[in-house]
């Protein structure tokens, strides 16, 4: 089967996928695409626009995991624009283009995926862990706790290399050899997709097929 693993990061939500698929990971920061390199060796990893990669390779694959970038429709970023003085912006509209041309255009399993947004969200998604995914496919709940949305309200009580240590522990990587700058590195694991969340969603994809196996 050939995966599009498309704003991949270094790719929380594929770790438990396994080996038996041909993956394509799609990250636009080299220096992030050189950390999920290093964790899956056998992914094919291109640095490009995963926006228009999608567009123009959509057919190539059998399996479509996608996370645009999701800052502009968070809670958290709307309150630092009301609260915080920080710049207010649009919401990103790719996130719902995704959605569309997925709906429209795409034949197989899909996916994608996205914070919890500070607006009714203009398609209903499934709601899992404190995240919105909307798929071309049944999602069941799973309660799983999330790293990235592991800190409630705002306030965050750990210190940040404490913050980094429980992540890594809690998802299995490890980033000490990368960076010595903490702040980063928790941003890199408060994006990832928990991977127990991952595989759960990766074998609802397929459910049908596992059954008559």
């Amino acid at each position: 089967m050939k995966i599009l693993n498309a704003y991949a990061g270094i790719g929380g939500n594929r770790k438990l996928w396994g080996d038996e698929h041909e993956v394509t990971a799609i990250e636009n920061n080299k220096n992030i695409a050189k950390i999920y390199q290093d964790f899956f060796p056998n992914d094919i990893i291109i640095v490009t626009d995963a926006h228009q990669f999608l567009l123009e390779h959509y057919k190539e694959f059998d399996f479509i995991w996608s996370s645009p970038p999701c800052p502009t429709h968070s809670n958290l970023r709307k309150g630092l624009s009301m609260n915080a003085g920080a710049k207010a912006v649009y919401p990103d509209m790719k996130l719902y283009e995704e959605i569309l041309f997925l709906i429209g255009y795409f034949k197989g399993k899909w996916v994608v995926e996205n914070v919890n947004s500070w607006y009714e969200p203009l398609i209903k998604p499934y709601e899992l862990s404190r995240h919105y995914f909307w798929s071309n496919f049944p999602l069941p709940k799973k309660t799983i706790r999330s790293g990235k949305f592991s800190i409630t309200g705002g306030v965050n009580k750990e210190h940040g290399n404490e913050q980094v240590l429980r992540l890594q522990k809690e998802f299995g990587v490890d980033l000490s050899k990368y960076s010595n700058d903490e702040r980063w590195k928790r941003t890199l694991l408060r994006n990832m997709v928990n991977p127990e969340l991952g595989l759960h969603i990766f074998k609802c994809a397929f459910k049908e097929q596992q059954q008559t196996i």
